[in-house]
């Protein structure tokens, strides 16, 4: 692990827009967040080229609706702030009128989900309550969260779609703002020396994990842009998030262990066991890129 990491500590976080955000399929987040890195980072003409079908009404971005795709039309919503187009506006207000609490299937990824679509299309008093619904089922005593009812683990990404959530939710609700600095405080606490966080967030032989460390970086780096958080505080594990970011990022994409698709487990141990991805994948490249764009 240490040679391939010495290896990988010479990637460019750019080559990450060559690999990722190449295509939308459907709007999805993992798709939808390549492309809000891309655009970021100056491929604005050719994320527009993409999302076009879905614009201009050969596709359909609600159809199959799942929370990835509410939280996917958060790329309509940053194409709105870029650019000021109102038809991005309008996909991202179809959105937020399809979204209700059943479809976050009680997991704390909801926060996520749904959450910041709610706030960005001004549905604050719906988004406050599935927030509040969500946070009572799986807000620890602690300050982490569960990922959901049937397991006390605090998964990665069961506390990174939380705090990225929040994060993109609080300039549209500024009441928010206490519970995001109160999260990013405790998961403070849990970086490693390594600059990462943990499969299991509180777990201390589970494995160092991509995709939550990118995620947590980002909402902490948003937090701190806004001037939420106490920079003196927080810019110095953002950096070591960064650092240990690209260290596990090749010159071809390939990336050191992110998390496998996790839906809700019942036992610690369930978490615990959840693959690893060594290579190249679309979840960990997309939010490598949103955090190397915030």
């Amino acid at each position: 692990m240490l040679r391939r990491l010495l290896l990988f500590a010479f990637a460019k976080p750019n080559s990450l827009t060559s690999i990722y955000g190449q295509t939308l399929t459907e709007v999805v987040y993992i798709q939808a967040f390549a492309l809000i890195g891309r655009f970021r980072l100056g491929a604005l003409a050719d994320v527009e080229r993409l999302v076009a079908p879905f614009v201009d009404g050969t596709r359909d971005s609600l159809v199959n609706l799942t929370a990835s795709h509410l939280s996917g039309h958060l790329l309509f919503d940053e194409l709105h702030r870029k650019t000021g187009k109102a038809v991005y506006r309008q996909r991202l207000e179809a959105a937020a009128d399809c979204a209700n609490f059943a479809i976050y299937n009680e997991m704390s990824d909801g926060v996520f989900m749904g959450l910041p679509l709610l706030a960005r299309a001004g549905r604050h008093a719906l988004a406050l309550e599935h927030y509040q619904q969500l946070s009572k089922l799986n807000l620890r005593a602690d300050g982490l969260w569960r990922h959901s009812p049937l397991c006390d683990a605090a998964w990665g990404r069961g506390n990174a779609f939380p705090a990225l959530g929040l994060a993109l939710a609080c300039e549209s609700m500024p009441q928010l703002r206490p519970d995001l600095s109160l999260l990013l405080e405790t998961l403070l606490r849990w970086q490693t020396p390594n600059g990462m966080w943990r499969q299991v967030i509180d777990h201390p032989t589970a494995y160092e994990e991509y995709s939550a460390t990118a995620m947590i970086a980002s909402a902490m780096k948003i937090g701190v842009k806004q001037r939420w958080l106490n920079r003196r505080k927080f810019s110095p594990a953002i950096q070591r998030a960064e650092k240990a970011i690209w260290s596990r990022t090749s010159p071809s994409g390939e990336l050191i262990d992110v998390c496998e698709s996790t839906g809700k487990q019942k036992t610690l141990e369930d978490y615990l066991k959840r693959k690893a991805i060594r290579g190249r994948d679309p979840r960990g490249g997309a939010m490598a890129l949103f955090l190397l764009s915030s």
